[in-house]
């Protein structure tokens, strides 16, 4: 399993939060999400790519790019 972490842009509030985590859990082979408003990342585990994760917030009408390093 694989963990990801994900600088989103665009939440300002917890719906927005809760739309994110939405998103990202229903990307196929998502096991867990974890969005934290506060600080705007994601980290999410499973076997997800990190492309689908992405554009699952992007068509949310987020902004989304993978933390690397």
């Amino acid at each position: 399993m694989n963990t990801t972490e994900l600088n989103v842009t665009g939440m300002s509030c917890g719906h927005c939060q809760s739309s994110v985590t939405k998103a990202l859990k229903s990307v196929p082979g998502v096991t867990e999400a974890r969005v934290d408003l506060q600080t705007g990342k994601a980290v999410v585990e499973g076997d997800a790519s990190p492309q689908e994760l992405v554009r699952a917030v992007v068509e949310e009408g987020y902004g989304a790019q993978v933390v690397t390093g």
